[in-house]
């Protein structure tokens, strides 16, 4: 088999063909080091590079497959880490001049050390802008990560490193985090799946400066990669106080046809929002897709008007921790932009802080009885395609932030619902769209099963950048 053949496997599929011997985990990794070393100039999806410490793991899952013996659910399928997320022996810079690469780094975040558990081949981090402050990928210390299908545009994030790397065939699963649309914004942008598990399903360490806004989720080519990486990170720990209990496998309950008789919600745009018109087309063809499973589909907006300002209390405040947390002779070093939030974020009150948590609060009791209606939400991820890579906000934008121009991820990380970005078409420029599935909080299997219903309708595994 070719190698480039290889990276365009999927998990599951690599997976299978351990399992009949008829590739090695030695093979794979090997081919997916290789596409790094071809697609990783043009991108800079990846930070931090392990081969030699990948290929050590890739020979150790081979013996046990050799043995009959395979290690957990991902055993010898290479795997990205984004640059958030602790990883011992490595260092997480978060995107920042500001920390010591020094260390010590001596502990695993939780979904890392489920990683290892399970026999996944860490290959490396993928960047981030600098602590996940924003809805794109630059930062001081690793510079701009840019689009596979056109390296003149954002790949989005913050997770944008592991999206770029998943869309390129370097590596078929990336663990992501996502405190206002970081996994589904450049999954969108990218063409690939993202889910932001509802809250606590993927347990956090250390806990995020922007509090239980921020989740850990999945980032694969496939929804059954993305249920698969799903179950195999989201088990308790007791680092995180407010991680769940076991849940159920949502592998195992992934199936499209259980959309049949659902009662789904479709809000083309929040009732609030503009939408560039190939994003509504392309949306509106997922929709049909749903209906085509048997779903009932009824055009409903959730009612609540935008919560941008609250968001943006929860949000900057926890800048300004980031920022006070960094000594004050190196705070010269951090991203423009994430000072000038920090600022804001300092002249907020402790009451003004509570008064967002309560309108938090309200939009999350609100959703609650939305889906007392409704089994499942479906509108656009983003409303416009992939815009220049470098930027925080596409030129045409009223604002300079990031929060101007993705009206429709954040409101779901306060409520902590599950939500996943899934492709559903492509712009006339060839650039992805992604259509968001939200459900209520633990539906998470719910959600993974609607785009697997799209994914069979609007099939794109067959597309590739470049």
């Amino acid at each position: 088999m070719q190698q480039t053949d290889i990276t365009r496997l999927s998990a599951t599929e690599l997976l299978g063909l351990y399992r009949r011997r008829e590739l090695s985990p030695v093979e794979a990794a090997r081919a997916v080091l290789a596409q790094i070393d071809a697609q990783n100039p043009a991108t800079n999806a990846y930070c931090l590079v392990r081969g030699d410490e990948a290929m050590a793991a890739a020979r150790q899952s081979e013996r046990r497959w050799h043995a009959g013996e395979p290690k957990g659910l991902l055993d010898g399928v290479p795997t990205s880490v984004k640059d958030l997320l602790l990883t011992s022996g490595w260092p997480t810079l978060r995107g920042s001049l500001t920390i010591d690469r020094a260390g010590p780094w001596t502990v695993d975040a939780p979904a890392v050390a489920r990683l290892r558990e399970h026999g996944a081949v860490i290959v490396g981090k993928t960047a981030t802008p600098e602590f996940g402050w924003k809805g794109v990928t630059d930062s001081p210390l690793t510079g701009v990560t840019r689009n596979p299908w056109d390296p003149g545009r954002t790949a989005g994030g913050s997770s944008g490193g592991a999206a770029a790397a998943v869309a390129s065939g370097m590596g078929p699963l990336a663990v992501g985090s996502d405190g206002g649309g970081s996994i589904r914004i450049p999954a969108s942008f990218c063409g690939i799946v993202g889910l932001k598990p509802t809250h606590g399903r993927v347990p956090v360490y250390p806990p995020s400066t922007f509090g239980t806004l921020s989740h850990v989720g999945p980032m694969a080519r496939t929804v059954a990669d993305a249920a698969l990486l799903l179950d195999a990170i989201g088990s308790p720990d007791i680092a995180d106080p407010l991680a769940l209990d076991r849940q159920a496998p949502a592998s195992a309950a992934l199936d499209a046809g259980a959309v049949s008789g659902l009662r789904i919600a479709y809000s083309p745009a929040l009732g609030y929002a503009d939408v560039d018109p190939e994003v509504a087309r392309a949306v509106s063809g997922a929709v049909t897709a749903l209906e085509q499973h048997g779903a009932r589909v009824i055009q409903a907006d959730p009612g609540f008007a935008s919560p941008r300002a609250t968001f943006e209390v929860l949000w900057y405040a926890g800048a300004a921790k980031i920022v006070d947390d960094i000594p004050e002779d190196r705070r010269h070093l951090i991203d423009p932009g994430l000072a000038e939030i920090a600022e804001q974020g300092r002249r907020y009150s402790a009451v003004g802080y509570l008064q967002a948590l309560r309108e938090r609060s309200e939009l999350g009791i609100a959703m609650g009885a939305f889906h007392q209606t409704y089994d499942l939400l479906v509108l656009p991820t983003e409303p416009i395609v992939a815009f220049a890579a470098g930027a925080e906000a596409p030129a045409r934008s009223a604002g300079r932030r990031w929060t101007e121009w993705t009206p429709f991820t954040y409101p779901f990380n306060m409520t902590h619902q599950p939500a996943a970005s899934v492709p559903c078409g492509f712009s006339a420029a060839g650039m992805p769209i992604g259509v968001q599935v939200v459900g209520p909080r633990h539906a998470d299997a719910l959600v993974l099963s609607a785009c697997a219903a799209i994914e069979a309708a609007l099939p794109w595994r067959d597309r590739w950048p470049g």
